[in-house]
């Protein structure tokens, strides 16, 4: 990316991994995933895409924190993420964009999970 997009770009990518502390084990571990392998994949993209890239994620970004709050108000304790993609949005995408999608919603969806989330244990003294 451009020299000028790099501190938004860092303090972006900060923000959306603590943002991903409010995510189940499994979504966070997933979300984590993404968020590096998006980041890398567009390191060294144009200024117009680097500008597309940022307010993308700074659209996930507020629509993810505005879901946490609602979430810890949420009564019923259970929490909901995640949102609908309007049509023109998927219109938008290239073939390889769609492919990646369509990858991410199987990984999410299905019932075992690529990763697994262990509790780390302190050792018995």
């Amino acid at each position: 990316m451009p020299a000028r997009h790099v501190s938004r770009v860092r303090a972006l990518y900060r923000r959306l991994l603590l943002l991903h502390r409010v995510l189940p084990p499994d979504l966070k571990a997933l979300g984590d995933q993404y968020v590096k392998d998006e980041f890398r994949r567009h390191k060294t993209v144009g200024s117009e895409e680097a500008q597309r890239f940022l307010q993308e994620w700074e659209v996930y970004a507020a629509v993810l924190w505005q879901q946490a709050n609602e979430n810890r108000q949420n009564s019923t304790g259970k929490a909901c993420f995640g949102t609908t993609l309007p049509e023109e949005k998927l219109n938008d995408f290239r073939d390889e964009q769609i492919g990646q999608l369509q990858e991410l919603m199987q990984e999410a969806t299905k019932p075992n999970r690529q990763f697994s989330i262990t509790e780390s244990r302190k050792p018995k003294l």
